[in-house]
């Protein structure tokens, strides 16, 4: 479960499912890699809710909706089918608190979407289908499977990174390089094509820093005080 992919430009929360259930170490062609990325044990893809992806471009970033330039809250909610701790996953709700208020998810605006604000299945059913991406988050179980992984219980890791394979553009930029930005699902944030490069991140921006803080679990609407 990525709970919280983000710089100051773009940000996105995005579920993986796995055939498998509990720690696993996978070998050869069950990782995914390669050409074989869907022949893994685990959707490698997920299903992802980014604001700026699904339509909204005004509401996260630098002076944005959300201002990434000020300190803000992450709420990130699990809504199961009949609103107690055992039933199975249905949605995955977003939204955050800045400046004394609460800031709902942006709901989608693309042609051809119903407006979702959160994760759900029918969401990424929809989302897969106008992008032409391959639904490998359905095949391997959705939500339901993902609700059964936390239950399990997950570790929280949080780190600072970046990527020498994609140059998080699949965040931040126009991903893949190849594709028309006007193609739905191919422009997911506003930087440059040409940014990312680790070279030009570690060189230009040694000292990049993040604070995380007052990390808290709860139930709905325990874990913030407005």
């Amino acid at each position: 479960m990525d709970i919280w992919e983000a710089n100051s430009m773009a940000a996105a929360y995005t579920p993986h499912v796995c055939t498998v259930q509990g720690q696993y170490r996978c070998n050869g062609t069950e990782c995914g890699d390669g050409s074989n990325r869907y022949g893994g044990v685990c959707d490698k893809d997920g299903c992802d809710f980014n604001s700026y992806r699904m339509g909204n471009q005004s509401f996260f970033g630098q002076n944005k909706i959300v201002d990434t330039t000020k300190v803000f809250t992450v709420v990130t909610q699990f809504i199961t089918s009949d609103n107690t701790d055992s039933g199975d996953l249905v949605a995955i709700r977003r939204h955050y608190v800045q400046n004394g208020q609460v800031i709902p998810n942006s709901a989608t605006t693309l042609s051809g979407m119903d407006p979702y604000d959160s994760v759900t299945d029918q969401f990424c059913n929809a989302q897969k289908t106008l992008f032409g991406d391959k639904n490998d988050f359905e095949k391997k179980g959705g939500l339901k499977t993902m609700g059964q992984a936390l239950d399990n219980g997950m570790v929280l890791v949080m780190s600072l990174w970046d990527d020498h394979t994609a140059y998080m553009l699949w965040l931040d930029s126009e991903y893949p390089t190849t594709a028309p930005p006007s193609q739905p699902g191919i422009s997911r944030g506003p930087c440059a094509t040409s940014s990312g490069r680790p070279s030009d991140v570690e060189s230009k921006y040694p000292n990049s820093n993040v604070i995380f803080s007052n990390v808290r679990t709860g139930t709905i609407g325990s874990t913030f005080k407005l």
